[in-house]
């Protein structure tokens, strides 16, 4: 169509011509209402933009003398950042003469690399920078799922018949032994 006639027939509709493929040959043009035309574009680019998730360094900080219950709840915070699709940081923070003992802080990240290993890929090495010695973990691709989400799907919903006894719920406790020392008499 000339350009004449489809400025005229966009007139005559009360609508605008818009130059949809400038670069295309011949050029692709639409009759159009231009307002509504610039709204549309707008709404796609954010929806576009909300899709993109930008990821985050997130970091946790250990001690050299750190407790074993605060390794697993640190350990367990990092692998949730994981699940998010976020990259983690751990790092071992030492102070004074601790700077001696850098293999406990080595055994320590070997530990969270180690139990991260499922939902993570780290780096290949630690790396000592200063007094922080550090290890970052990249998440892996895909959805990820907790081990809490396989054990739900793996075992069927128990009725309320099959709730188990008290006693079979507690642990038998191993009988406490007591050693006697040496000149003491039991």
């Amino acid at each position: 169509m000339v350009t004449k006639d489809a400025l005229k027939q966009a007139q005559d509709q009360g609508l605008d011509l818009v130059e949809i493929s400038p670069n295309a040959r011949p050029p692709v043009c639409r009759i159009l209402d231009f307002g509504k035309f610039q709204y549309e574009e707008a709404k796609n680019a954010k929806r576009a933009k909300k899709k993109q998730h930008a990821t985050q360094l997130k970091e946790m900080r250990f001690r050299p003398k750190i407790d074993e219950h605060d390794i697993n709840f640190k350990t367990n915070r990092l692998r949730e950042f994981l699940q998010d699709g976020h990259k983690v940081r751990a790092f071992v923070e030492f102070r004074g003469r601790e700077m001696t003992h850098t293999e406990f802080g080595y055994r320590i990240l070997e530990r969270v690399k180690e139990s991260l290993a499922d939902v993570g890929l780290p780096e290949p090495s630690v790396r000592m920078e200063g007094r922080h010695m550090s290890l970052i973990i990249n998440p892996k691709r895909g959805p990820v799922k907790s081990k809490d989400e396989e054990h739900h799907h793996a075992e069927p919903k128990k009725s309320e018949s099959s709730i188990p006894a008290p006693a079979d719920v507690i642990p038998p406790v191993a009988p406490a032994t007591t050693v006697a020392s040496e000149g003491m008499s039991a």
